[in-house]
């Protein structure tokens, strides 16, 4: 069992960075896929961005491709959301989640058997 702790989040203005991540304890960290995905209010959670289990592989959700980098540190058992240039449409919670694999990286949200709590990101134009 592998538990998600996201940190990071917090009220900055359009235009500005920020670089979320999250911790995880328990599990072999870089036998994980990772994800991030994103809950705006009243809209359901969606797909963000997510990461093989090595970092060779990434893919992104077409409105934060360009402006966003994931990235993982197997050493430090984290994994980093950067977003360049936020829009007031970035506004959301904001979690973490992992599959145990070492293949492929996934987008579905029933891939993922285990999430953190969330951190929230607000973006004031």
């Amino acid at each position: 069992q592998v538990q998600l702790v996201e940190s990071g989040g917090g009220l900055v203005q359009a235009g500005a960075s920020l670089r979320l991540s999250c911790a995880a304890s328990g599990g072999t960290f870089s036998s994980y896929v990772l994800g991030w995905f994103r809950q705006a209010p009243g809209k359901e959670r969606a797909f963000v961005a997510a990461i093989s289990w090595d970092g060779a592989r990434t893919y992104y959700e077409d409105s934060v491709k360009g402006r966003s980098t994931i990235s993982r540190d197997n050493a430090k058992n984290t994994v980093y959301l950067q977003i360049d240039n936020l829009k007031p449409e970035d506004t959301a919670v904001y979690y973490c989640a992992a599959h145990f694999s070492r293949m492929g990286v996934f987008r579905a949200q029933a891939d993922y058997p285990y999430w953190g709590q969330g951190t929230q990101v607000t973006v004031s134009s």
